[in-house]
């Protein structure tokens, strides 16, 4: 198509009507065309999370152009190679907000009209002037880039700034704003389009689930926190409150349950490693944090789903999470089991769930949740958040920020439940159980890779990988080679003690103070092969290897008496070969993530045997 013709598809003068007459816009331009000028990824976003890498676009009606925000639903434009620089997209679902004087809208819903084409830039936009309500001077330097799209220039960012949605989402009434305001409420700011530059906003948002309050204790001090997941229509966001902010809002938030929460409230980014919501930040309450009940709860969503099938998990990586719906066939007894790392009882019971793609899977539910358990069999059971284990074949389990949701209101169970009563009741079921009790685990195949594969091949980037490495120790970090485990011979508990005022060492696993830790290796070493070199991390067993069978215990006591014997320990323990078996696996380090690999194992080389293997391989290239 050409550019005239795509000029006359778009809809010219719609970002003035968005930002100054939302009704007026609902009505001339219930779904605005706008041509997409730039795409960019969000900065200090974390490779690799959770809900995918987010994106700024920047879009033009032909008389102004206005930075956008793309919703982590609607980024699968991009990752698709639809939205492209010059093509012509139809906007289904949007939200206006005013950022301190800026103009952007945060697309949750839009497609890319294929048949329209791609073009240069169409016009002479120029940037919408919130202040003026006026196009600026069409610049050649003012949205970045480079051709038409001008040399690129960077806004200063503000650290205080302010969300005033000023338009609705098509369809929506527009004496409300995003989410369904109130008097006292007039602006609510999308959860989708808080950060930590966002100021002085009010969400309005679903309890989703609310976890138990945690205790801790450390040499400074002890503490209590808990969490509750929020949702509103753009997204959903942990948020989490401390001490004080715990014994204020806890019995406040009730799962389910509405509320209004306005700033200040700290917008922090996500830990992954401890939430597995797509959104990328995370909220921690403050002293003069408000938190108020909604009385009116339309336009908020209930628990929001993205479930994966049953027959599916066998392809759905191990320690995944994921949604699952099913019809409740089988219900055991409430059993107990005693942790190995804590020493603490736990409360569990497990279910199984079958569902249309002919396969039931063991899900297992803890603590009160099990307690409690009191559903009738056939029934449909949801469950968001549960963890993919390997062991035994796929099974469940539910995660402590889990949500289960019994005969929900929703489509899928609705066909799920139509489907057993005509059909499901007397079928048979597969199963993901393995022969094995181990899902395979045990007995991977010996992949055998040297530095340089690992590296070009990026193994443990997208999911977690296994392989023997034959590489020599080059270098032993000594600053940090043990850390002092708890002592008690009574469990096997191996987690960290820290001391306190008095002399003892507290292991708040145990619950329990111990007079002296026990050092335990977590060790850091460089090795390398003729191809690189490779950082790698083990724990106790394997250190006991590499340092000829010295405890770290003894080691540490070493270190502690500036005996010479230390530094002979690890000059004696540098420059020997070993055949390692390594896990590569994604992990997350304060804001970045790097790929972690980790020593299983590790034997010294018997070159007796290498040289056999060797003279294997060569007669197998004999003619």
């Amino acid at each position: 198509m050409s550019s005239d013709a795509a000029a006359r598809q778009i809809s010219r003068g719609a970002f003035s009507a968005i930002f100054t007459d939302p009704e007026k816009a609902t009505q001339q331009f219930p779904v605005p065309i706008f041509q997409c000028l730039q795409v960019k990824p969000l900065g200090n976003q974390q490779p690799g999370a959770a809900g995918g890498e987010r994106y700024r676009v920047v879009l033009s009606d032909m008389d102004h152009y206005v930075q956008t925000m793309l919703a982590t639903q609607a980024s699968h434009v991009v990752h698709d190679g639809k939205l492209v620089r010059g093509c012509l997209v139809r906007i289904k679902s949007y939200q206006a907000n005013s950022v301190k004087g800026k103009n952007i809208l945060i697309i949750l819903d839009l497609e890319v009209i294929d048949s329209l084409g791609t073009h240069e830039r169409i016009g002479e936009p120029a940037v919408y002037d919130a202040s003026t309500s006026a196009a600026a001077p069409p610049a050649n330097t003012t949205i970045g880039g480079t051709g038409f799209y001008g040399v690129k220039k960077e806004e200063p960012s503000s650290a205080a700034t302010s969300w005033k949605p000023t338009a609705r989402k098509p369809g929506f009434p527009s004496e409300t704003s995003y989410g369904g305001g109130s008097s006292a409420h007039p602006n609510i700011c999308p959860i989708e389009g808080l950060s930590p530059y966002s100021h002085k906003w009010t969400i309005k948002a679903r309890v989703t689930s609310k976890s138990p309050i945690r205790t801790w204790h450390k040499a400074s001090g002890e503490g209590k926190l808990f969490s509750v997941n929020l949702l509103d229509e753009s997204g959903e966001i942990k948020a989490t409150g401390f001490n004080e902010q715990c014994d204020a809002l806890y019995e406040l938030f009730q799962e389910g349950c509405v509320y209004y929460i306005s700033s200040p409230c700290r917008v922090n980014l996500a830990k992954k490693q401890y939430s597995n919501l797509p959104h990328d930040y995370e909220l921690m309450f403050e002293r003069d944090s408000q938190v108020e009940k909604a009385e009116d709860t339309s336009n908020v969503p209930q628990v929001r789903f993205n479930f994966c099938s049953l027959a599916a998990l066998q392809s759905v990586e191990k320690d995944a999470t994921v949604d699952v719906i099913g019809i409740l066939k089988e219900v055991s007894e409430k059993s107990s089991l005693t942790s190995r790392t804590t020493g603490k009882p736990f409360d569990k019971r497990e279910l199984t769930i079958v569902d249309d793609s002919g396969y039931s899977v063991r899900t297992t539910v803890w603590g009160a949740t099990a307690v409690d358990f009191d559903v009738k069999p056939e029934s449909v059971i949801a469950f968001k958040g549960v963890r993919v284990s390997d062991f035994g074949g796929r099974s469940l389990s539910l995660l402590q920020s889990g949500v289960m949701s019994v005969d929900p209101d929703i489509t899928e169970a609705h066909h799920l439940k139509g489907w057993y009563d005509s059909a499901g009741r007397t079928e048979r079921f597969a199963s993901h159980n393995t022969a094995g009790g181990a899902g395979g685990s045990g007995g991977r195949p010996e992949i055998i890779k040297t530095i340089g594969q690992v590296r070009e091949e990026n193994l443990g980037m997208d999911e977690m990988a296994y392989f023997t490495l034959k590489a020599t120790v080059v270098f032993i970090k000594q600053e940090t080679f043990a850390y002092p485990a708890c002592s008690n011979t009574d469990r096997s508990c191996q987690k960290k003690v820290v001391e306190v005022g008095d002399g003892t060492w507290r292991c708040e696993a145990c619950d329990s103070n111990h007079p002296a830790p026990l050092y335990r290796y977590t060790m850091t070493l460089n090795a390398t092969d003729h191809t690189g070199q490779l950082w790698l991390s083990c724990f106790d067993d394997v250190g006991r290897v590499l340092m000829g069978n010295i405890s770290a215990n003894d080691l540490t006591q070493m270190q502690q008496d500036e005996d010479p014997a230390f530094g002979k320990a690890f000059e004696h323990a540098n420059c020997r070969k070993y055949s390692f078996r390594v896990r590569a696996k994604l992990d997350t380090f304060g804001d970045a993530q790097r790929i972690r690999y980790q020593v299983l194992g590790g034997t010294p080389i018997d070159f007796k045997s290498e040289g056999h293997k060797l003279a294997e391989m060569i007669k197998q290239f004999q003619l």
